[in-house]
């Protein structure tokens, strides 16, 4: 095939008219070479390296990444390399077999670490363990492999509505940029030799950070006298993470969202926080009865915020969450009908299914619900919560959710290529924490059984978010779905074993509780959200209900209430960067009066984003197994202490920053349009 055939059709992102039908690239007609030992050993390959990264990062600053365009420009360069034939249908397969990464990840890092939290917490007179909570591999195994699998076959049923019924009626952004690139990769290998540069360059910033400590990670007004003391009286701080992987999550994410994050950022640090010191300063507030002793006005702003205002963000989720379910109602009866019709078989006498549209048959998917789901019930029954009733209530809650927020799942990622699943798993333990005390459950025994219902949902709803844009890349290339659907699986398995592996390296080599602890926030909400409900306390209701209203404004006034929302919950050292990695992806692809040119440099931008994440994320495993190994880099002044706590440190930090940020500018406008 000459490399001008490489080209989507015209009517690929448009509505078809009566009678109109969509040719893919690959002809329906003809078989081509998808799964091959090549492409099953490179996707099992970027499996565990992206699993290793995104777990990383997502844990440190609360976003996985979507690994799929990075593992699209690799797959290139390694099939270009060895001038490999009939590369474009693998590279497919290697992709979709290597975005298992990304939400088997994200289901297992978003509740299991919180296990991790509980169990580190101890009673602050007697020193002792507050919980017997044990948590092993197995467990975190299990649950990821159970719930991505299971995340799989749910979704399956739904395939033909959101890909080939809905034509040109969802964008699906992640699957169009990932299917451009890896069409446009036919041409040339260009494109991985900037992400391997600009990976090598993020990495190597983000590894000096966190290995030598040679500048701080974070800017903060505290630096500089005035600002300690505004910080100290008034409640009020700014501060900047400066990683490199952060840097590119901004860009990627984009100036739209980056913002609409940052305004719920700001919300609460620069008026909730101060505002509750103001009014509140000489109060001692506990509203989940944990025992908390100091007034506000003695607490840091940090404390304020994990306190009480993160809570105001909890809500805000979980009512977008119920929101999405709302506006995705349609969605879930049109396609429960299209898939009962199939299992029907009413199909039986007519043409042969197309290559492009076979799927593994309703009867298997059936049955493999019913065999995954009885396997989950006997995995709660003997290895988590040994108690029959519980076990059932714990599978009913698992069916139900996991089936309805399927559709949320894909809906959110066929719109606007973000899944709303921290939010939804929320409302989850939310649910299944008043169920178990009902049913008589709590304590440690409960919050373990709890965590792990949450890890399951949580896992088959990212799964299925991200197993939707694999579909659709090969809708319009012209893979084979069976082929994604059966490999899916596999990688599903290698993604679950890695996350699992990962988490027990971090949790030793940095732990989640304490000081220099990794953030893993969506964790700590988890936490956060199910211990009082256990511990014989209450949830902080009047927070979530504030949170709740605030995200029914912002839906009445057609702002996208969850990320607004996240940005109430994410510390805003986190939040701020990504508003400058969006400032940078508007700048360059705004400047010049050529859109070509624009859109060029912006994809150029693109990749060295993803090489920053990738890149960054990476170094930080890295990092992470030399302290697992007792490995001491960390910069040391002449009195011993660390020299990434000094202010010169802060300001190296502050002069690095820029650098790597007119870097990314200088770079991405180099891009020329291509002829």
């Amino acid at each position: 095939m000459e490399n001008d055939q490489f080209k989507l059709p015209e009517n690929a992102q448009r509505e078809l008219k009566p009678g109109e039908e969509y040719e893919p690239i690959l002809s329906k007609n003809k078989k081509y070479k998808e799964v091959t030992v090549w492409s099953v050993c490179i996707g099992l390959l970027m499996t565990i390296l992206f699993s290793a990264a995104a777990a990383y990062l997502g844990l440190k600053v609360g976003q996985v990444f979507e690994a799929a365009i990075p593992i699209a420009i690799i797959a290139i360069g390694l099939t270009g390399l060895i001038r490999k034939n009939d590369a474009l249908s693998q590279n497919v397969i290697i992709q979709s077999i290597g975005g298992c990464s990304g939400g088997v990840v994200a289901g297992a890092i978003f509740t299991l670490p919180a296990l991790y939290i509980l169990q580190g917490k101890t009673d602050p007179v007697t020193g002792l363990p507050l919980y017997n909570i044990q948590i092993n591999f197995w467990q975190v195994f299990i649950a990821s492999l159970l719930g991505g699998i299971l995340g799989i076959l749910f979704l399956i049923p739904f395939r033909k509505y959101f890909v080939k019924e809905q034509h040109g009626k969802f964008p699906f952004p992640e699957a169009t940029a990932t299917t451009q690139v890896l069409v446009s990769g036919q041409k040339k290998g260009k494109d991985s030799l900037l992400l391997v540069v600009s990976g090598l360059i993020g990495g190597l910033y983000d590894f000096i950070v966190s290995t030598f400590g040679w500048w701080s990670e974070t800017i903060t007004t505290r630096m500089v006298g005035w600002g300690a003391a505004v910080a100290d009286k008034a409640k009020l701080m700014f501060k900047v993470n400066t990683g490199a992987a952060v840097l590119g999550l901004g860009y990627i994410i984009g100036l739209k969202y980056a913002f609409i994050i940052c305004c719920g950022s700001m919300l609460v640090w620069l008026i909730i926080i101060p505002g509750m010191n103001l009014i509140w300063g000489d109060q001692v507030i506990d509203l989940m009865n944990s025992g908390i002793a100091d007034t506000i006005g003695s607490m840091k702003p940090e404390d304020i915020f994990k306190n009480y205002a993160r809570h105001i963000g909890i809500g805000g989720i979980a009512m977008a969450g119920i929101i999405s379910i709302i506006k995705s109602w349609k969605v879930i009866k049109s396609s429960v009908s299209l898939a009962a019709n199939e299992f029907k078989g009413k199909k039986a006498t007519a043409e042969p299914v197309d290559r492009t549209q076979s799927d593994i048959s309703m009867k298997f998917v059936v049955i493999g619900i019913v065999a995954v789901l009885i396997v989950t019930f006997l995995f709660f029954w003997f290895g988590v919560v040994h108690n029959f009733g519980h076990a059932l209530i714990g599978i009913l809650v698992v069916a139900v959710i996991a089936f309805l927020f399927t559709t949320v799942a894909a809906n959110a990622i066929a719109i606007v290529g973000s899944n709303p699943v921290s939010g939804m798993t929320l409302m989850t333990l939310i649910l299944a924490s008043l169920v178990m005390v009902a049913a008589g459950l709590s304590g440690s025994e409960g919050m373990t059984a709890t965590l792990i219902i949450g890890g399951v949902v949580c896992t088959a709803l990212a799964v299925a978010g991200a197993f939707i844009t694999d579909l659709k890349v090969g809708y319009w290339i012209g893979t084979t779905p069976k082929k994604q659907e059966i490999w899916k699986f596999v990688g599903v398995a290698v993604a679950s074993a890695t996350v699992a592996g990962v988490i027990m390296i971090l949790n030793k080599a940095y732990g989640f509780v304490g000081e220099g602890a990794l953030v893993a926030p969506q964790a700590n909400a988890m936490s956060a959200v199910i211990e009082p409900m256990m511990s014989g306390g209450s949830a902080p209701w009047l927070l979530y209900g504030i949170g709740a209203a605030i995200a029914l404004i912002l839906n009445f006034c057609k702002v996208p209430a969850l990320p607004f929302a996240l940005g109430m919950f994410i510390p805003i050292d986190l939040n701020i960067p990504l508003l400058i990695g969006g400032a940078i992806s508007w700048f360059v692809s705004t400047r010049s009066k050529d859109q070509k040119l624009n859109d060029a440099r912006y994809n150029r931008g693109t990749l060295i984003a993803s090489g920053f994440i990738a890149g960054g994320a990476l170094m930080g495993v890295v990092s992470a197994i030399l302290k697992f190994c007792n490995v001491d880099a960390v910069a040391r002044t002449a009195d011993g202490g660390f020299f990434n706590e000094t202010p010169w440190a802060g300001l190296i930090a502050l002069v690095m920053y820029i650098a790597i940020i007119v870097y990314m500018i200088w770079d991405s406008k180099r891009a020329k349009v291509e002829e």
